[in-house]
């Protein structure tokens, strides 16, 4: 794609962000990396870029840029329509919340829901957030929730693992800017094979669950994503049958399985019928995640 043209009547952060939703939408992009919408992209987007308060967008709308902020401003969008990229990988940022995490191309952008469960501290589920000694974010990516867990549960050593050393790279940036590595040991793994002998109050995941069909089907932003770290086989479900598999003998007694599993709940339920999953709410439905204790794995 060549650079965008007759730019040069565009003065104010209005006359930009008016231009590049205008961008956004004639090009069709895909916004579903913390936003929604070509508006909301745009204003995080040109707000980042020019250093400005990402929750304030009105008091600046009116104010003219520099021609090096102009440039700068160009360059971000043009590659947000060019490549297709999640914006988070053009920021190097993603938020959970009022957590603001690093992320680039070797992780996926960070979107669980389960960060707002950790925020709730799993509650009424857990009793005691405080009592929790031990806790596993498998599939950790970014280490995000691997860190959400460590704030919600205080006391708590956390695990944090993953099968890319990439991915543990980026985790390691966070853990670090979190000051947390006195508590969350990153740790190599296909899921559960390296953990031998450890158990644990909490194990938390959000593992590859996008069958292969919806895979094939992904737009560009979801593919420039690293594909380890979303399909699982033809149903979506291979990775979820390892844990259900396996996490019964890393759980303490009391022990608690949270998992992430997308729009699979159907499949899930009709190939575990005896399993009684607990459906947890979340803002956008109770589908998503579910929870089992130790004691209701086979």
């Amino acid at each position: 794609m060549k650079h965008f043209d007759d730019t040069e009547s565009l003065v104010t952060v209005r006359d930009w962000l008016r231009f590049a939703v205008s961008r956004f939408n004639e090009a069709g992009l895909f916004f579903g990396h913390g936003s929604d919408n070509a508006f909301d992209e745009a204003a995080y987007l040109i707000l980042h870029t020019l250093h400005l308060p990402l929750d304030r967008l009105e008091p600046f709308l009116d104010a003219s840029l520099t021609h090096a902020e102009a440039e700068q401003v160009q360059a971000v969008l043009e590659r947000r329509v060019r490549e297709r990229i999640p914006a988070a990988y053009l920021t190097h940022e993603a938020w959970l919340g009022a957590h603001r995490f690093y992320v680039d191309e070797r992780v996926i952008v960070p979107r669980s829901f389960i960060a707002e469960l950790l925020h709730e501290q799993l509650a009424p589920w857990v009793d005691d957030p405080e009592a929790v000694g031990s806790a596993l974010d498998l599939c950790t990516g970014s280490g995000c929730l691997a860190i959400l867990a460590a704030l919600a549960f205080p006391h708590a050593t956390v695990d944090a693992v993953d099968l890319s050393k990439d991915a543990l790279a980026v985790a390691a940036k966070n853990v670090a800017d979190y000051g947390l590595d006195d508590r969350i040991e990153l740790v190599e793994s296909d899921l559960f094979a390296a953990l031998a002998g450890r158990a644990y109050d909490v194990i938390v995941s959000n593992p590859p669950y996008v069958n292969a069909e919806s895979v094939a089907a992904l737009p560009p932003e979801y593919r420039a994503e690293p594909a380890l770290a979303l399909g699982s086989g033809e149903d979506g479900l291979d990775a979820t049958r390892q844990v259900l598999a396996q996490a019964k003998a890393h759980l303490n007694p009391g022990g608690l399985l949270v998992v992430e599993i997308g729009h699979n709940r159907d499949a899930l339920e009709a190939a575990y019928p005896d399993l009684p999953f607990t459906w947890l709410d979340t803002e956008s439905g109770d589908q998503f995640v579910f929870m089992l204790r130790r004691e209701d794995l086979p």
